[in-house]
């Protein structure tokens, strides 16, 4: 990803707050920060490359409809968890003058496949619109700067409401209302509307977590571990490292380290990471056409009733499709784990480990 899509701004605790870290108490840092609004006469979805679930739709389309235009990427996790409030308004108020409008701005290559997005759309039961970023025009139009994004556009065709990251629904479904109100809907039904997020898509459990989402290619990686140097975009044999602290992450075996992903040249690589949250996440991918099995480990052990909805009990998985997956959800008290996972085929991508 190009600087030109990447924000950063300080948050509470004096750091960084990414692109797609935000939550609803830092969401107004992030908006005061930023400050970067589309004109009110720049509300264009011209640029996109292609429309799934619709067929091109323009801003002049849309006019007396309240819209709300989502950015998101597949394997956000910030936006998985989001998800589940877009598809209750959208189902409570379709037919009350809402369009919601996802715009699918691709952060990882494998992304860039418009069949991986329609799996996305599918497995998430989204039947909404989705204009397809591939050259981040849309985004760009936008003035937009993180992944989720969410702006509410009136049946006049004005933006009215802009929220970041995660959080805040009560007060964009209040504000939905309103718009919605203003352009003459009736009934709106009971309220909050009711919304149904399970598995991946439940909410993170905040009190907990304590690890920051890890990039696993050199470009944007932090707490490499393996002894030695990384070989940019060359075959290597990693190690793991005598002691593995929180938040830091290590191979074994031959991999390469590319810039958005690290790729086991070899059978038997294995990823390692220590982590203190209710649940652990990797972004990865399989060599294109084949299903790559891998066996996972917590602290030595079969995750048994802590494994994630991707992973049995006795560890074992498969990685069939390039999508966000979930690999571990403690039940109970939440601990400071290691996680190891070998993967039993060559080509196989690791791309982020993500937290809830």
């Amino acid at each position: 990803m190009t600087p030109d899509f990447l924000y950063l701004a300080a948050n509470r605790h004096g750091g960084l707050l990414h692109h797609d870290d935000v939550r609803a108490e830092d969401r107004g840092a992030a908006d005061g920060a930023a400050a970067l609004w589309p004109a009110e006469d720049a509300f264009s979805l011209d640029g996109a490359t292609a429309w799934l679930n619709s067929p091109p739709l323009t801003g002049a389309d849309l006019r007396g409809r309240v819209v709300a235009v989502n950015f998101w990427t597949s394997t956000c996790i910030n936006w998985l968890r989001q998800l589940p409030h877009l598809r209750a308004w959208e189902a409570a108020w379709g037919g009350s003058g809402l369009v919601v409008v996802g715009v699918h701005s691709p952060e990882f290559a494998f992304e860039r496949d418009i069949d991986n997005v329609r799996r996305a759309i599918q497995d998430r039961c989204i039947g909404y619109p989705v204009a397809i970023d591939d050259d981040f025009a849309v985004w760009r139009s936008f003035h937009n700067h993180f992944w989720p994004a969410l702006y509410l556009v009136d049946a006049r065709g004005r933006f009215r409401h802009h929220t970041v990251g995660e959080g805040g629904y009560e007060e964009t479904e209040t504000i939905l209302r309103e718009l919605l109100m203003e352009a003459g809907a009736g009934d709106l039904g009971p309220e909050p509307v009711p919304v149904e997020a399970r598995g991946v898509e439940a909410p993170a459990d905040w009190n907990s977590l304590r690890s920051a989402e890890t990039y696993l290619g050199y470009d944007r990686t932090a707490g490499f571990a393996s002894p030695g140097h990384v070989a940019p975009d060359q075959p290597r044999e990693y190690t793991m490292p005598a002691h593995l602290r929180t938040g830091h992450w290590a191979l074994s075996g031959t991999w390469r380290i590319g810039r958005e992903a690290s790729v086991a040249e070899a059978p038997g690589g294995r990823l390692t990471c220590r982590f203190h949250a209710r649940d652990l996440h990797l972004v990865v991918a399989p060599p294109a056409g084949k299903v790559v099995r891998f066996r996972l480990l917590v602290d030595g052990r079969p995750p048994g009733a802590d494994a994630g909805i991707d992973v049995a009990c006795s560890g074992d998985g498969e990685i069939r499709d390039p999508r966000l997956h979930q690999l571990v959800r403690q039940h109970g008290s939440v601990d400071t784990r290691t996680v190891d996972i070998e993967f039993t085929g060559p080509g196989v991508g690791v791309y982020a480990f993500t937290f809830g």
